[in-house]
Formats: C-alpha cells, sequence, structure tokens
C-alpha cells in the first residue's frame, strides 16, 4: 500500500470520531442555549440564578464522553451581571470524581485568567463556529498538553459565550496514534495553526509549527467543518 492509501485510509477512520467529538459540542452548546433562554425571561444579562443547571449540563457531558477530562461554559464578559460568574468549569480528577473548577479573574494577578483572548473562545466569538484550540499547556500548571473544543452559543441574536470542552493530549493519542502508524511514513495531525497534534515519528513533535511545507510533504484536509485539521505526511525523495 502507498502513503496516499495509507493516509486516505486514516484520515477516513478519524474523520467520524472528530465529527463524533463536534456534535457532542454543539449539543451541550444548544442545551445552554436553551437553559439560559427558560431562565433569562426579560432580562438580557446572565445573573447566578440563571446559571443553575448550568453544573448539571457538565456532569452529563462528563458522564456520556468519557474522552473528555472538562466541560462548561464561559460567558462574555458583557453578557454577565456585575459579580456574577463569568464561567462555570467541571472537571474529572484521577479518582473519577467530577468537581467545580476555581480560575484568578483578577486582572493584573499573576494567574489572571484573560480566557476571551484565548483562541477557544475568541475565535468561536468573532467566527459565530465552532473550534478547537491546542495542543497547549492547561492553565492549571498540571504540564499536561490539552485541546479545547469550544463551540458558540447565543440568546435572542446575541453573542453570550462558548460551551466545551478539554481533552487531555495522553487520552487522545491512544485513539489516534493507531491510525498514524498503520502509515508507513512520517505523518502528523495538524491543527488550523498548522502546529502539530500527534505525530507517528520524532520528525512531527507535538505542539511544533509546520513552517513550510517542502515538494516532499503532502496534506489532505479531514471533512470536520471549522476545525482545520488536517494530516500530513513526507514521502522519500
Amino acid at each position: 500500500m502507498n502513503p496516499e492509501n495509507e493516509i486516505v485510509q486514516a484520515a477516513n477512520a478519524l474523520t467520524p470520531w472528530f465529527n463524533g467529538v463536534a456534535t457532542e459540542i454543539r449539543e451541550l452548546s444548544k442545551n445552554v442555549a436553551a437553559l439560559l433562554e427558560r431562565s433569562l425571561v426579560g432580562k438580557s444579562k446572565v445573573n447566578t440564578a440563571a446559571m443553575v443547571g448550568l453544573d448539571e449540563l457538565s456532569r452529563e457531558f462528563l458522564t456520556k464522553n468519557s474522552f473528555a477530562v472538562g466541560a462548561g461554559t464561559f460567558f462574555a464578559a458583557d453578557s454577565v451581571e456585575e459579580g456574577g460568574r463569568p464561567l462555570e468549569w467541571w472537571s474529572r480528577n484521577s479518582s473519577g470524581a467530577i468537581g467545580r473548577l476555581k480560575f484568578d479573574l483578577t486582572p493584573g494577578s499573576d494567574r489572571y485568567y484573560d480566557y476571551q483572548k484565548l483562541p477557544f473562545f475568541s475565535t468561536a466569538a468573532s467566527t459565530g463556529e465552532q473550534t478547537v484550540w491546542g495542543p497547549y499547556i492547561d492553565y492549571l500548571g498540571a504540564e499536561e498538553y490539552v485541546l479545547t473544543f469550544t463551540a458558540p452559543f447565543s440568546l435572542r441574536g446575541n453573542f453570550m459565550g462558548v460551551a466545551g470542552c478539554d481533552i487531555r493530549h495522553r487520552d487522545l493519542e491512544p485513539l489516534i496514534m493507531p491510525h498514524l502508524r498503520l502509515i508507513r511514513t512520517n505523518a502528523a495531525l495538524i491543527n488550523a495553526s498548522d502546529r502539530v497534534i500527534l505525530g507517528n515519528s520524532g520528525m512531527y513533535l507535538v505542539g511544533e509549527r509546520i513552517k513550510s511545507e517542502s515538494p516532499r510533504q503532502h496534506r489532505l484536509a479531514l471533512d470536520v467543518p471549522h476545525l482545520g485539521l488536517s494530516l500530513i505526511f513526507t514521502t522519500q525523495p
């Protein structure tokens, strides 16, 4: 089998999995929007009372989707009442228990989490479409690579925020690597920013940006709308 056929087989195997993740994220986003539609009748901004039930949506998502380590909602700052919580994020710990994560949202502090400037939020906000950001080292400092998948949600035509999930790189690897290893040349899954998510050899390192394409380097886009995922591989000279 030549590399072109192997890369097509890998793409055909990975595409439905990532589309499945995208479907779950869209469903979570729709459920968040529906909850807010019910709880914000006559109001334009989110308050603490309106957030009741978001925790259950995150717990249900994590229970259903074992590939995810975290899930929740990030609100646009101007859509939240003063003193309200601008995000709800829940995570599964090593024992399997699910708990709410706390973030430092104090501007100017050493660990200020300015999520509105991060691609998983800003890209979804500007495009109105799903996005994936990563791999990157997680905010909580566990020195683990994660990918964050999000989808925007709106209320009465106004952008309100994003809902999504985190997937640890080490949890993603056993799902992807078997397909990459069937490719008998150097190959990798890359994101929309041309950064390596996972490679099947030392030629492609996690997080490395693919700077330019040589005549021996080829690319095949995965048919997963808006996420910008591709497989690249090299051929012998």
